[in-house]
């Protein structure tokens, strides 16, 4: 796999991140797109924390399968949407932090099926420490 993405794909991309309206709500920006790979960070809000003061998982989860989801999409055929068909999360650590940044990962990618993974970690002060691994299969789904 090449490092780089054909613009008009990274494009494609960024404009479906765009219209999830979830990913805007949490303050979600997708950082960096290439074949197989996603990065998307967001601020731990007030409004996105638990009972503990840590993001919450949901915030976490959301992160990570939308980040593994857009790894997927990089290398899916032109006209394809993308959409999880199942995820798993491994939670290894409280969210504390300023902001979590997802990385997702192409592991396979078929004809139906990609298999994809994703890390969450948690940044303060330019730190990072890892709080959700989560593995799952994204299928390709037409548009219209």
């Amino acid at each position: 796999m090449t490092d780089t993405i054909d613009p008009a794909r990274e494009a494609k991309v960024r404009e479906s991140f765009g219209a999830q309206s979830l990913m805007t709500t949490f303050g979600a920006e997708m950082v960096a797109v290439a074949p197989g790979r996603c990065v998307i960070a967001a601020p731990v809000r007030e409004n996105a924390r638990q009972q503990h003061g840590a993001g919450h998982a949901g915030l976490t989860f959301a992160l990570g399968d939308s980040a593994a989801g857009y790894a997927a999409l990089t290398l899916m055929a032109d006209g394809s949407e993308v959409m999880t068909a199942e995820m798993k999360i491994n939670l290894m650590a409280p969210a504390l932090g300023d902001c979590l940044i997802a990385t997702g990962r192409v592991v396979r990618a078929g004809r139906r099926l990609t298999v994809v993974t994703a890390e969450v970690e948690a940044e303060t002060d330019g730190k990072r420490k890892l709080v959700a691994l989560l593995q799952g299969t994204m299928v390709p789904v037409d548009p219209a």
